[in-house]
């Protein structure tokens, strides 16, 4: 079985019905100054989301201390 060109328009598959409505947005090149915004804005997330985890964490570290000095005093 022959492969098909990559140019060759009847090798391509025909866009299905419903493409226009899942077509992606046109690609927008970003300046370096955007990069790097967005990157700061996704560590910033980044570490929201960390300190959120270390709260959770902490409150049953504490519960744990209490309970440690409650065993050191028997």
């Amino acid at each position: 079985m022959p492969l098909p060109k990559l140019n060759d328009p009847k090798a391509s598959t025909p866009p299905s019905a419903g493409a226009k409505a899942d077509a992606r947005k046109p690609w927008k090149k970003k300046t370096p100054v955007e990069v790097v915004l967005e990157q700061a804005d996704k560590l910033k997330a980044e570490i929201a989301e960390a300190e959120e985890e270390l709260k959770a964490k902490r409150k049953p570290l504490q519960k744990f201390e209490e309970a440690k000095k409650i065993f050191e005093a028997i």
